[in-house]
């Protein structure tokens, strides 16, 4: 199969957006992690503190969905320059690891949204019984 140079760049817009998607999500939590330990300081329980973990290990899958986009994003990038110097094995190599690259980066990004609602639910749950 032969890519054409535009085919890469493509994809340099939904890389773009989900980066920028990606850093308004830790920078949310990055707030609530505040927002809780100020909490915490005042009031330690031990909810607050389960709380901020989950928070910690959201953090952290964040921060790799982020560096796989950035990967996937570096990678498209050479793909498109290499097509361009028609080197085109090693362009098609490049795409490729950038696909996987932002399959990756999707993946973790599943993985931390299932996370978010696990402790949302955890959070509601303390609502279910006063409704009735």
């Amino acid at each position: 199969m032969r890519i054409e140079l535009t085919t890469p760049a493509v994809l340099f817009t939904s890389i773009s957006l989900l980066i920028s998607a990606y850093t308004s999500r830790f920078l949310n939590l990055a707030q609530l992690v505040r927002q809780l330990d100020s909490h915490y300081k005042h009031d330690p329980s031990e909810s607050i503190l389960k709380q901020i973990k989950n928070l910690q290990l959201r953090i952290n899958i964040i921060r790799y969905t982020q560096i796989m986009g950035g990967v996937s994003f570096f990678l498209c990038a050479l793909a498109t320059f290499l097509i361009f110097k028609e080197k085109n094995y090693a362009g098609e190599v490049a795409f490729g690891a950038s696909l996987i690259a932002l399959m990756i980066s999707l993946f973790l990004l599943i993985i931390e949204v299932q996370i978010s609602v696990k402790a949302l639910n955890v959070q509601l749950d303390k609502y279910k019984d006063s409704s009735n």
